[in-house]
């Protein structure tokens, strides 16, 4: 394939392919950067110390030696004194379908005993899940792992996780990971026919070369 033709192929290739841009990383997904906490530090709404990340509702607290990670050394306490909660806003892929898998535990000081946390992206319906803290303590939080899924909608999504218990211990939230799980398109009969063009261009180009010779 001579230096002419080898473009050509690589922009049928690309196009047959569809050449979707992937979304940037989720940032700081495990909580580890933020402000200096001992055992834990609690953070008010519109607080963004802990990177990437804002405060929404009431207060959190941002956990450290308080107990176990479940990856890391940090985590969060989403009811500081009350309930609240944190979001992030993250590139997409409008159409891309994303799927958002996290560590859920409870804070087993004080009740209730069945913590939930509601999980909520742009373009994705609002999903509650929970945690019975009951046999747990803080060197055994006892960490599940729980998925959410939805597709974006625009070039930005925010991801939000929210507490639903008004008290001072809450749901708690570790290891967030936001992947794009979007199916690989299926090339259509139009897109195939340009990497046959392509292909006919390279071979119709190296048999010119052998006549040559």
């Amino acid at each position: 394939m001579n230096v002419l033709t080898k473009p050509i192929v690589l922009l049928a290739l690309g196009a047959a392919m569809g050449g979707a841009a992937q979304a940037a990383p989720f940032q700081n997904g495990s909580f580890e950067t933020g402000p200096a906490v001992g055992g834990f530090v609690t953070l008010s709404a519109g607080d963004t110390q802990i990177t990437g990340w804002t405060v929404t509702g009431a207060n959190i607290d941002y956990i450290g030696t308080y107990w176990t990670a479940a990856d890391g050394s940090r985590s969060l306490d989403l009811s500081g004194g009350s309930a609240g909660g944190v979001q992030q806003a993250f590139d997409t892929q409008a159409g891309h379908v994303y799927r958002v898998s996290f560590s859920l535990a409870g804070n087993p000081v004080g009740p209730p005993a069945i913590k939930t946390v509601q999980v909520q992206a742009t373009g994705g319906a609002s999903t509650n899940y929970t945690f019975d803290v009951t046999g747990h303590t803080q060197a055994s939080m006892g960490w599940t792992t729980q998925t959410y899924t939805f597709t974006a909608t625009g070039s930005t999504s925010t991801l939000s996780f929210t507490s639903l218990d008004s008290s001072a211990y809450g749901p708690a939230l570790d290891n967030v990971v936001v992947s794009d799980v979007t199916p690989a398109p299926v090339p259509t009969l139009s897109q195939w026919g340009l990497v046959g063009l392509a292909g006919l261009l390279g071979f119709a180009a190296l048999r010119g070369r052998r006549r040559r010779r």
